[in-house]
């Protein structure tokens, strides 16, 4: 790899790392320029902005969990169970380390790249989850009769609210504090739902074993 690739990937290690630990408006430059002992003109001559250096730090982001996702879908050697759970459990890993402030400042002043993000979420849980409950139905792991639609929509759903801690605003006030739960922990339940609902009696007890 060139010299200005690896000095690109460790400018953007360092403004994700400071980006989902101290959000955007408490990060600046000079931050990210003194932790990579660099001045902050050279930081320029490779991002023009900090706005620009956020959008690359989630790019790199959504690279990550598709290399990791593919990589695990396309495996043939992992057995079905394993990859199911680890297909639910690896996105929530990468994503609720992220400080909601980051979130919050996403939605609300960097707009652009917050529709990519939840655009990347959605048609990743789509296209992936989906392909991998029908091979789960082809293999007798999942039941045939479930509607896979509305399964990837609970799926997707959950991610949301795990990035979006706003999402569950839009229901009654009297709903909201029934739940009483994290997002990680709603998700937890929504992936638990999942897990029992679709799954073959065989398929869940395999699952328990691991």
């Amino acid at each position: 790899m060139s010299k200005k690739y690896d000095i690109e990937h460790r400018i953007l290690e360092v403004a994700y790392r400071f980006f989902i630990h101290h959000g955007y408006k408490n990060t600046t430059m000079d931050d990210i320029a003194t932790e990579l002992a660099m001045s902050k003109k050279t930081l320029y001559k490779y991002f023009p902005g900090k706005l620009e250096l956020l959008g690359a730090a989630f790019d790199m982001l959504k690279t990550r969990l598709a290399i990791k996702v593919n990589a695990l879908l396309e495996n043939p050697h992992i057995p079905y169970t394993a990859k199911f759970k680890s297909l639910l459990t690896t996105v929530a890993a990468d994503i609720s380390s992220i400080n909601p402030k980051i979130l919050d400042e996403l939605r609300d002043h960097a707009p652009e790249i917050w529709t990519e993000l939840l655009t990347y979420i959605r048609e990743s849980g789509y296209l992936r989850f989906q392909k991998l409950i029908q091979e789960g139905i082809a293999k007798g792991f999942v039941k045939p009769n479930i509607n896979v639609s509305f399964v990837v929509f609970i799926y997707t759903s959950a991610i949301q609210n795990l990035i979006d801690h706003k999402f569950l605003s839009q229901f009654p006030e009297e709903m909201r504090a029934g739940f009483n739960l994290s997002p990680a922990e709603i998700y937890d339940q929504a992936i638990q739902v999942i897990y029992t609902g679709i799954l073959t009696d065989d398929a869940r007890k395999e699952l328990l074993t691991m």
